[in-house]
């Protein structure tokens, strides 16, 4: 091989060396440019809110007495169940609604064999009933006056009321569409800020429901929550 031939062998060499980098080149610049284009996306999150009235009732009531003859005691727990049904039954309750559980037997001695207070009484029968009912208001209205009522009947009552929303399912479409389109709504305005124009829709994702209850002190009122995620295209 001459020393020309030599020569030219590498002049092509280097120039296929260069015409390879700048193929390269340009296929980098090309993938980095299409990552940058499908970078160019705003995600917005959008909310609805609503304030709904519980619509289920759960009141746990429960009282007890205490004695030294089994038998006499359970006569007086059972009309002392008697009366507080009866006042409930009053207040629109029905029969189906009242659960009453077994009594609770509880041997006063053994429990305070050990301790300087010595009970007055040998044993103690607990009884309770659990109202489930869609009757709020009227649940409302017991828990205010049934410790009143019942204790001037000698009767000593401890009680806790718990409120839910079934509604759930009735609410969520529209709960869905709004909350989307205070997402899209939050989208415009950065696009119309960035001076772009809003595309598709490239991702979207529901969040999960949640019922609160609206205060502390207003467990009747639910707060219903929805929170959508949605991502859209920029052009």
């Amino acid at each position: 091989m001459t020393e020309n031939q030599k020569k030219g062998n590498k002049v092509l060499a280097a120039g296929l060396i260069a015409v390879g980098l700048l193929a390269l080149g340009l296929c980098l610049r090309s993938g980095i440019v299409k990552f940058k284009s499908m970078d160019n996306v705003v995600s917005v999150k959008g909310l609805s809110e609503r304030q709904v009235p519980a619509d289920k009732a759960i009141w746990r009531v429960s009282f007890g007495r205490q004695g030294n003859d089994l038998s006499s005691l359970y006569s007086a727990v059972d009309a002392n169940a008697q009366t507080v049904k009866d006042f409930i039954k009053r207040a629109g309750i029905t029969e189906d609604e009242i659960f009453e559980a077994s009594p609770s037997v509880s041997n006063l001695e053994d429990q305070y064999r050990y301790s300087n207070n010595r009970p007055d009484y040998k044993w103690q029968i607990t009884q309770s009933m659990t109202i489930s009912t869609d009757k709020v208001d009227a649940i409302r209205n017991l828990v205010k006056t049934t410790t009143t009522e019942m204790l001037k009947q000698g009767i000593i009552i401890s009680d806790y009321a718990s409120y839910d929303f079934s509604g759930l399912n009735e609410l969520k479409p529209d709960m869905i569409k709004e909350a989307t389109a205070n997402a899209r709504e939050a989208a415009q305005k950065f696009a119309d800020n960035c001076g772009s124009s809003l595309g598709k829709i490239k991702t979207a994702s529901q969040g999960q429901f949640s019922i609160d209850d609206l205060d502390e002190t207003t467990d009747y009122i639910k707060k219903v929550r929805v929170v959508t995620t949605v991502t859209y295209y920029l052009k």
